[in-house]
């Protein structure tokens, strides 16, 4: 993942609404680096687990799945993790590939039992279609086909769903520049090495290549704990509930601003303790640290890559 390293760093560099600030990662890093978690997946006991080719499949269509619940103040990831293992633990075969292709939104709304229409649906139903066809076309219908192909590497395997999976193609242009973020893509081998705990279908020799995941919730809270700093303007959307479009120099700045930061947060604790951290575990830090910040504000952005 180092186009994502490198390209959200030079967005840092050049970043007009969003600042990294080197005494606020000196600060964080001192906080961080006697409580960093271990990843715990499925703490909550929400997902899908039966340690086979199942739970791979289950987790693609949950990470293809993944993204802007804020439209729906009820709606939470908690929410699609849960709906969908009970539907795979009523019919095992709802995540086969041929069924990917055909579900319609109100299939959908059945299967995760929520009684109104989701955030971007018919883009949620659009992608499964996705999943679906190309898991078919490519991979014999199983996303674990998917996973033994990329030769137990973290990097190979975002590589390999972003380019046979268009949904997962995190990136954008910014100021002339390509800039890669690939959000899902890295949650999926993130996830698979969490639930399978290193080993099988988990077991990947670059896990440190994956970078933070650049949703809505870190760069708040990295804002809140004086990492970065937004411009008046910015600042103002945000707090006036006012949606940044998909794409925009803000949106942008904020999502790689994040990543740049955790990247310089982790150099800084390597450094100063001689600890190996990885980006998935201050991800999972600065993400617990949010959820449990009542007064946080987000910023709000209609995407699928959210």
């Amino acid at each position: 993942m180092e186009a994502v390293r490198a390209t959200s760093a030079w967005v840092a560099s050049h970043s007009s609404h969003v600042t990294v600030d080197s005494s606020g990662i000196e600060k964080v890093a001192e906080r961080m680096k006697d409580s960093i978690p271990k990843v715990e997946w499925d703490f909550e006991g929400i997902h899908y687990f039966d340690d086979g080719p199942l739970t791979v499949q289950y987790l693609f269509v949950l990470d293809a799945l993944n993204f802007c619940f804020w439209p729906d103040k009820e709606m939470t990831y908690d929410h699609l993790a849960a709906g969908l293992k009970e539907a795979l633990q009523n019919d095992k075969s709802a995540f086969d590939a041929d069924r990917l292709q055909k579900y319609t939104g109100p299939e959908l709304r059945k299967l995760l039992k929520w009684p109104r229409p989701l955030p971007l649906e018919e883009e949620r139903v659009r992608l499964m279609h996705e999943v679906g066809f190309e898991l078919e076309r490519s991979f014999d219908g199983k996303a674990s086909k998917l996973v033994e192909s990329c030769e137990k590497s973290a990097a190979k395997l975002v590589a390999l769903i972003t380019s046979h999976f268009p949904g997962f193609r995190d990136h954008t242009v910014y100021k002339g520049h390509q800039i890669f973020l690939y959000k899902r893509a890295q949650i999926f081998a993130a996830d698979l090495w969490g639930a399978f705990k290193g080993q099988g279908y988990g077991e990947f020799n670059d896990i440190e290549s994956v970078t933070m995941f650049a949703d809505y919730i870190v760069p708040a809270v990295l804002q809140q704990l004086g990492v970065l700093k937004f411009s008046p303007s910015l600042a103002d959307m945000i707090e006036s509930n006012r949606e940044i479009s998909s794409g925009s120099e803000e949106e942008v700045e904020l999502r790689a601003c994040s990543v740049h930061a955790v990247e310089e947060i982790r150099e800084l604790i390597r450094r100063k303790s001689g600890k190996q951290v990885l980006s998935v575990e201050l991800d999972l830090w600065l993400w617990a640290f949010g959820v449990q910040c009542a007064s946080l504000q987000h910023h709000r952005t209609l995407s699928i890559y959210y």
